[in-house]
């Protein structure tokens, strides 16, 4: 599959702002991120809501939460 998505190098605004973001927290720009770039207030929200899943208060530790993401991408076939 093909999505039209906003190369690093031609971003601006809140899309460079949140790419930005992702290269000081994991070194690069996933493709998951690029993928809603084209909505950069949809990209915003997807991304504050997994900082909030991951990061915020809950009852799972964050080592439980890393397993449940590994587990669910591996149920769905997903390599990121």
């Amino acid at each position: 599959m093909w999505i039209r998505t906003i190369a690093p190098e031609e971003a601006h605004g809140l899309v460079k702002k949140i790419y930005a973001a992702a290269v000081r927290r994991a070194g690069k720009v996933f493709h998951i991120v690029r993928a809603m770039s084209l909505t950069p207030p949809v990209q915003e929200s997807a991304l504050q809501l997994y900082q909030r899943i991951m990061f915020g208060s809950s009852a799972l530790s964050r080592r439980q939460r890393e397993m449940l993401a590994v587990v669910v991408s591996r149920a769905n076939d997903c390599h990121y």
